[in-house]
């Protein structure tokens, strides 16, 4: 296998617009957190939803990689969803410390 050398390579370069959508999709109250991780499990057999792996991912690293795509890039939806940005400020950065999007 190769890939060029560029930002995210091949997964991330997939994976985190994926991430990001999803969290423009709860922002704009297209469906819950819940429901988006639900259909994404039992609709693509992914093992985790879209939420759940960014707290597991943390909030903080998922949105250094978001911010390094977009300035790579410099596509409009590339850009980090203002509720990431939000909850990494306030400190909310995943499992590690016990909440991101989710209590745990």
């Amino acid at each position: 296998m190769q890939c060029s050398d560029r930002a995210g390579f091949i997964v991330n370069a997939l994976l985190f617009p994926y991430l990001n959508n999803a969290i423009a999709m709860a922002s704009a109250n297209y469906a819950s957190i819940e429901d988006i991780d639900t259909a994404m499990k039992l609709g693509c057999g992914y093992p985790m939803g879209p939420f759940e792996l960014l707290d597991v991912v943390g909030l903080d690293v998922s949105l250094a990689i978001i911010n390094t795509l977009y300035r790579e890039f410099r596509e409009p939806g590339f850009a980090p969803q203002a509720q990431l940005e939000h909850l990494v400020t306030a400190g909310f950065v995943g499992r590690k410390v016990g909440r991101g999007f989710r209590k745990y």
